[in-house]
């Protein structure tokens, strides 16, 4: 059995808890290694590396620390086969997938190459007489993030990336049911030249994430995950003095149009609901057709499209989507989908009895589709995060817009039209942090920022992009006067200085 061990201070290290989580191979349900579980202990080990190495990492000119994100990001590129392998194999996911799991993370690694530029302050010369104003923005110190199991490698890189960048040192909690790939990362961070214990990876459950919260060396927390925890932690971490961002769950929703381009509309519907099995935050399990005639052809189309899916293991090359990520998680999607046969939606195709021959025990649910969902079903309200769509037909544009505004979650929108005035006013109108205008998935460009609203984000700065260096540095301003001899000693020195 492969012992996946904790990474701390440039080298793996064997935790002594004697707790362990199963990792499982989700295309055939076996166990294939188990990850330690860190104590208390070990959590402070790993801060306190990280507090060690923080004087010189910070130190470091942003020049040089870019030149380890471009040597980083070089050696992630010539892995990729390698990492997204063993991240299909923990998680589930396609290669295809997987490697796209990596790639939009180094396009943050990218982002971060750039940090000299991001860094610069700001300066007025002369604000009052003989004073000259300046700021300059600093790293926290040890900052930390907790890491979902559905983007094991891009999530990382969003957070760990910009926060080492600008000079803090990190300490990384990933989800325990896929976390090989976060240790290779911080592996090649290390190669990438940067010090011992700039990146360290501590694996664990509540336990480690409780010690990363409420220790006082951790000067600032991101998290990715459900509400409820995403919650919790904000609470937890704000409690404790910390800097927190804290991105929760979403139930994102398509607004088809009756000028949309259906063909574009299927296509992208079937990808954005059931790619990656449905474990995105950024899927789209809610289609809202306008009218209809709108909503009978949808329906219609996608049910002569849903066939075509072709859900696969891992390394299927062909395969559209693969397993669910654990055996528990799959009875969780399978449970929704009753509970919205229960609540009255009209269950149109139903994928709770898909097998995948030779793989008989692996996490495999075929796509499911509804029809007539209403907005007081709970199976609507909350996270389903599995291959289901649900359609909710909607008679107007108003009553199409206000499903997204009044929705408990905010984090993604897309509209689909061939109408510009009409996805402009959506856009302006619509109460969610991230909308797509024919884009099915509209999380943005590293060099923006992502986050949603409501719900699905607690703390007020978002993600990667210029909100990302915000987050993990503090401004300082400086107003400097050098006075001559003959203003040294002038009373003036005793009062407020003013811009007159």
């Amino acid at each position: 059995m492969r012992d996946i061990r904790h990474f701390i201070d440039g080298a793996a290290f064997d935790g002594a808890s004697g707790r362990f989580s199963d990792v499982f191979n989700p295309n055939t349900g076996d166990v294939q290694a188990r990850v330690q579980l860190a104590t208390t202990g070990e959590v402070d080990r790993a801060v306190q590396a990280a507090q060690n190495a923080f004087d010189g990492w910070a130190s470091t000119n942003p020049q040089r620390r870019a030149r380890v994100m471009f040597d980083f990001k070089r050696l992630v590129e010539a892995r990729m086969d390698e990492l997204a392998e063993l991240l299909s194999s923990e998680h589930g996911k396609v290669i295809a997938d997987s490697k796209g799991d990596i790639q939009r993370g180094l396009e943050v690694i990218e982002f971060a190459c750039g940090i000299p530029h991001a860094l610069k302050g700001e300066y007025t010369q002369g604000a009052g007489p003989g004073i000259d104003v300046y700021s300059m923005r600093q790293p926290l110190g040890v900052v930390a993030g907790i890491t979902p199991f559905n983007f094991p490698a891009m999530i990382p890189m969003w957070m760990f990336g910009v926060a080492i960048a600008v000079g803090n040192t990190f300490v990384l909690k990933p989800s325990e049911r896929d976390p090989s790939v976060p240790v290779r990362l911080a592996e090649l961070m290390l190669e990438a030249g940067a010090p011992n214990g700039v990146l360290n990876v501590v694996h664990g459950d509540k336990a480690a994430v409780d010690a990363i919260l409420t220790h006082p060396l951790v000067h600032a927390v991101s998290f990715v995950g459900s509400s409820d925890i995403a919650h919790y932690v904000y609470q937890t971490g704000a409690a404790n003095h910390k800097r927190v961002q804290a991105m929760g769950g979403a139930k994102n929703h398509g607004i088809v149009l009756p000028d949309a381009d259906m063909d574009q509309v299927i296509k992208d519907l079937s990808g954005a609901a059931y790619g990656s099995a449905g474990e995105r935050c950024m899927a789209l399990p809610v289609v809202v057709p306008v009218g209809k005639k709108t909503a009978d052809e949808l329906r219609e189309r996608m049910v002569a499209e849903i066939p075509s899916m072709r859900v696969g293991v891992s390394t299927d090359a062909g395969a559209h989507y693969g397993p669910v990520v654990t055996a528990q998680h799959r009875e969780r999607v399978a449970g929704w989908i009753e509970k919205g046969v229960q609540e009255g939606a009209e269950l149109v195709v139903d994928g709770r009895d898909f097998s995948l021959q030779g793989h008989e025990k692996g996490y495999f649910i075929g796509p499911s589709l509804f029809d007539h969902v209403k907005p007081e079903m709970s199976s609507y309200q909350e996270e389903i995060f599995g291959p289901v769509l649900q359609i909710v037909r909607a008679e107007t544009f108003e009553e199409a817009l206000a499903l997204p505004s009044n929705h408990q979650y905010g984090n993604g929108v897309a509209i689909f039209t061939q109408n510009g005035r009409a996805a402009r006013d959506f856009a302006a109108r619509v109460n969610v942090g991230m909308v797509g205008i024919n884009v099915p998935i509209p999380v943005p460009v590293a060099y923006h920022t992502f986050g949603g609203w409501k719900r699905s984000a607690f703390g007020d700065i978002n993600q990667h992009g210029m909100e990302g260096v915000r987050f993990w540095t503090k401004t300082k301003t400086v107003t400097a006067r050098w006075p001559d001899s003959a203003l040294e000693h002038s009373d003036s020195s005793f009062v407020i200085p003013t811009m007159r």
